[in-house]
């Protein structure tokens, strides 16, 4: 079939699927969900054999040791894939939530409701959980969604995607709320881009090649960040064992990830005594590490750092350190320098963690956390749909709530307009 045709058929599927999910109670949804964690157990070792299809191919290919991390399915991560949907299931429903309620002068009553966004595209590269979340969050918010995964993660995502829609007809949900373009060419991508009116909002998820793609060419509404770089500042009042922690967890325990940390500040006052020990420590886990002229000369042995370094979101084993006068130069790098993703102040000063919570305009900025907790899993949000550095509409993990928008409802007693 012509891929216009192929993509549009797929797509009115799908408007038709969310349609019928928008009708189904909690209960029913729910009872998919944990159907859908029991039956992805049940097939792990399948879609384990799968997997190692596309990372047999990927191998050949000679994609990155990051690349193949993010399509890589071991037991553990089919285990949380099915423990999300049940974290999913057990999350209350936002769709019908009336979320505020007042009353006019005239007697009538209005109100917001939450209800679904409908049609809901994914364009995502690698990660094969993806699959599996994206349909627990639409299917959870009431909305269909159309799945379009990389061409590396082509034989994980229809094992998963066939587990998924066979539970979902089972449990009397209509197929097109999980449907799939199995269709690899780019093409596809395109012609999915142009269906204003019956896709409602795409979401991508993957590099920032492919998130300006989709950007520059999208008909339709975009939720999207471009790319992760994420900053961890110690300051001087740190408790420097603490920092240490963090600032290594945040940049080896899963480097591949948008959240973790690519660019350490250190204040001035505590460099001399938090550098050493870190870098040595960083160094031992294979770090480059490329410094300022100031943290060079702390530590002679790492890599010169160059301005553009700072933009870079490396997704490895490589790291810029920067020392800071204080913390407004350390705001000031951020400002400068940030994807507005996530940042962090390691500091035991109450008066400037505050500072750093209000005036660092990213999506996620903590106090004395690992910027990895940037996660809709970690915040309690079951799963997420990807992360926005957007300012309209959702910001951040995109949980249940972010894939559903409100509409105005009335309750009169007969009020008429004069």
């Amino acid at each position: 079939m012509e891929i216009t045709a192929y993509v549009l058929n797929k797509a009115m599927e799908a408007k038709e699927g969310a349609r019928a999910i928008a009708r189904a109670s909690s209960e029913q949804k729910n009872a998919a969900l944990i159907k859908m964690a029991e039956v992805i157990n049940k097939n792990a070792e399948q879609l384990q054999k799968e997997n190692k299809k596309d990372l047999t191919a990927a191998k050949k290919k000679g994609l990155t040791k990051a690349m193949i991390d993010r399509l890589t399915l071991t037991a553990e991560r089919i285990e949380e894939m099915s423990q999300g949907l049940i974290d999913i299931a057990h999350l209350p429903d936002p769709v019908g939530e009336v979320t505020r309620m007042w009353q006019r002068p005239n007697g009538m009553t209005i109100g917001k409701m939450r209800v679904p966004l409908g049609v809901i595209g994914i364009i995502y590269e690698s990660r094969p959980n993806v699959t599996a979340d994206a349909t627990a969050l639409c299917l959870k918010a009431g909305n269909a969604v159309i799945l379009r995964g990389g061409s590396e993660a082509i034989h994980s995502n229809k094992a998963i995607v066939k587990i998924l829609r066979g539970v979902a007809k089972k449990q009397g949900i209509h197929e097109g709320v999980i449907t799939f373009l199995e269709n690899t060419d780019r093409k596809a991508v395109m012609e999915m881009l142009k269906l204003e009116g019956v896709i409602d909002v795409v979401i991508p998820r993957g590099g920032e090649g492919l998130i300006r793609a989709v950007t520059e060419n999208s008909r339709i509404p975009v939720l999207k960040h471009y790319k992760g770089v994420c900053h961890v500042f110690v300051d001087r009042d740190a408790d420097l064992k603490m920092a240490e922690e963090i600032c290594f967890n945040a940049k080896v325990q899963r480097p591949g990830t948008c959240n973790a940390m690519e660019t350490m500040l250190v204040d001035e006052k505590a460099a001399k005594k938090f550098l050493p020990a870190i870098t040595k420590r960083l160094k031992r886990a294979k770090v480059n590490i490329k410094g300022c002229a100031r943290t060079k000369k702390i530590v002679p042995s790492v890599s010169e750092a160059k301005a553009d370094d700072y933009h870079n979101e490396y997704v490895d084993l490589i790291l810029n350190v920067k020392v800071v006068r204080d913390i407004d130069a350390a705001m000031d790098h951020i400002a400068e320098y940030s994807s507005a993703h996530t940042e962090t102040i390691v500091t035991e000063d109450y008066g400037k963690a505050m500072r750093f919570l209000r005036e660092v305009d990213s999506s996620s900025v903590f106090v004395n956390l690992s910027t990895r907790f940037s996660d809709g899993f970690q915040f309690g949000l079951g799963a997420e749909m990807g992360i926005s550095t957007d300012k309209i509409h959702a910001r951040g993990p995109m949980g249940l709530e972010e894939l559903t928008c409100t509409k105005f409802i009335g309750l009169g007693n007969g009020q008429i307009r004069s």
